[in-house]
């Protein structure tokens, strides 16, 4: 991907400023988003293509200087940026674009687990098990996902969803040990709470 093609995907003129790249993104993703669109692969295929256009385009514009504050204001510290390291000596080698793709959904994944909004966690890390099958830090993801909404439907009292994503976690990363022992406490107070419902 080059830039021209970039901007191209945004709807944007060559040499759009930083705001207008974020600008362009949010409107194209509040449009394209998997989970406004269940099913549609044309969809979601261009949310892919236009993600990694913003994230290639968001590292080589240089963002606008920020104005200085004003004395009387206290300035905010701006959170630290996490950075995805590659935990596996078996994981894929990653172009730029693909990795600041990662980071950029790691984030997003984050937030989505904040805001308790596990449709959508799901939908992003499914998509990108579809981009990045073999990719163990992404499966991992998946399998924390699944079982982070087992959990939370857990809390709902939906029992028989919460039993299948708690599967579906297992499934997904049947090796990671520490994620076993987590959701075998899971069964054991999923068990205790259907136990008493009787």
């Amino acid at each position: 991907m080059n830039i021209a093609d970039s901007y191209r995907l945004l709807g944007l003129r060559t040499g759009a400023t930083h705001e207008n790249i974020k600008a362009a993104y949010r409107k194209l993703a509040r449009q394209l988003h998997p989970d406004l669109n269940p099913g549609d692969d044309r969809a979601k295929d261009r949310f892919i293509r236009i993600t990694e256009a913003y994230q290639f385009l968001m590292g080589i514009v240089p963002a606008e200087p920020e104005k200085a504050p004003e004395p009387t204001e206290t300035p905010t510290e701006e959170p630290p940026k996490v950075t995805i390291k590659v935990s596996h000596k078996d994981a894929p080698e990653l172009s730029l674009v693909d990795q600041q793709l990662l980071q950029a959904s790691y984030e997003q994944l984050q937030d989505l687990f904040k805001l308790k909004r596990f449709p959508r966690a799901t939908a992003l890390v499914e998509g990108l098990a579809q981009r990045f099958p073999d990719h163990p830090d992404v499966r991992q993801w998946q399998a924390i996902t699944y079982h982070r909404w087992g959990q939370h439907l857990i809390q709902e009292r939906d029992y028989e969803k919460a039993r299948s994503y708690l599967k579906k976690a297992l499934r997904t990363d049947p090796h990671n040990r520490r994620l076993w022992a987590e959701i075998e406490q899971d069964f054991r107070r999923l068990e205790e709470k259907i136990y008493r419902r009787r």
